[in-house]
Parts: structure tokens; sequence; C-alpha cells
């Protein structure tokens, strides 16, 4: 049988696909309404990958401008390690160069394989950053060039562990974080969190 792998922008079942997906990989990724998902269609930020005619994975990026943000990308777990995520990136990436970007970015969780193959395709960790305080991660933040800089980007290695949501479980039951906690009550909720340790 000859595999047959096409990026589209529409497809009959393209909303409800990401939305089950994005759902079914919900500790992974980042969460978006599928209000989010319908706009960024109408705006033609979302590619579908297609695999013998069915739907296996998603891209989501942000507007062309100097610089371009993946938002997220999934593949469903039975089609992966087989180059179809890089496929997708790949799509992303011509997107970004129509659009004259200079470089692509995105964000990744420390604990995920998915930093690998971000590596693998030739993005660099540029910084890490905390993440939310449900899971406890560090964020690294991959950046690809697309055109030479006038200055080389100074690459950190990219962060690597484990998440808990222990603490933040026994801190919601008793009333100290809620999930609605943001700004600076998030903020203040970590660094006491993180004191405890």
């Amino acid at each position: 049988m000859t595999v047959d792998f096409v990026v589209v922008q529409q497809h009959p079942n393209f909303l409800a696909y990401v939305d089950k997906l994005q759902k079914l990989n919900a500790e992974a990724l980042s969460f978006y309404p599928k209000q989010v998902f319908e706009r960024e269609l109408d705006k033609g930020r979302l590619f579908l990958g297609l695999l013998n005619a069915e739907p296996c994975g998603y891209i989501y990026m942000g507007a062309q401008s100097d610089h371009v943000k993946c938002h997220q990308v999934c593949i469903q777990y039975d089609a992966r390690l087989r180059h179809y995520g890089a496929a997708l990136v790949s799509a992303m990436e011509e997107y970004a160069n129509e659009g004259r970007a200079t470089s692509v970015s995105l964000r990744c969780g420390f604990d995920l394989d998915a930093n690998r193959f971000w590596q693998s395709l030739g993005y660099e960790c540029v910084s890490i950053v905390d993440g939310g305080a449900r899971r406890m991660r560090k964020i690294n933040v991959w950046r690809k060039q697309l055109t030479p800089e006038l200055f080389e980007t100074l690459a950190l290695e990219p962060a690597v562990g484990k998440t808990s949501s222990t603490l933040w479980r026994k801190n919601k039951s008793t009333g100290l974080i809620t999930g609605f906690s943001r700004g600076k009550a998030l903020t203040d909720y970590r660094k006491i969190i993180v004191d405890k340790e």
C-alpha cells in the first residue's frame, strides 16, 4: 500500500478532529477553546495532515509577521515517528517564509519527548521559563532562524525533568489556589510552594 500524506487547510471534519486530538493530548498541550480554532481556521493559521485521506495531525501557528509563533502541533499517537510531524512543520516554515518571517519559535514542556523532535529539525533552545503552577514544569523556548542573523544565537541546553501535580491538588483542596488563579495570585502561589520544597 502506498502512503499518501498531504497537508491541507480545508476538510469537512477539521475542527472536530483538532478539538478531539487536543483533548486526547491535554497533558502535553496548552488548551485552546474550539472557538479559537474556528477563528484561526478562517485566518488560514491551521494546517491539517491527511494520511491516506484521513486526518492524522495538525499545526496551529500565529500570524505572518517578521516572527511566527507555533502555538500547537500534534500528531495522533499511531502516526508518530514517521516524519508526518516534520512535514507539518515544513508547511509552517513555508507559511512563515511567504510572510517574510526571519524566525519561528515555540514553547515545549521540559518533560516531553517533543523536545528531541524540535532539536532534530534544527530548532535551538534559546530560553527556559516557568510554566503553570499545576504541573510545575519548566518550558523550553525553541527557535529556528529562517534568515541569516547578524549575531549568532546563544543556544542553551534544554531543561529536562518530570512534572508532578501533587502540590497543586493538595493546595487546591485547601483553597490556597483555584483553577481561576492568574497573574500575581499565581506568581505568589508558585513562590509559596517552591519555598516549601
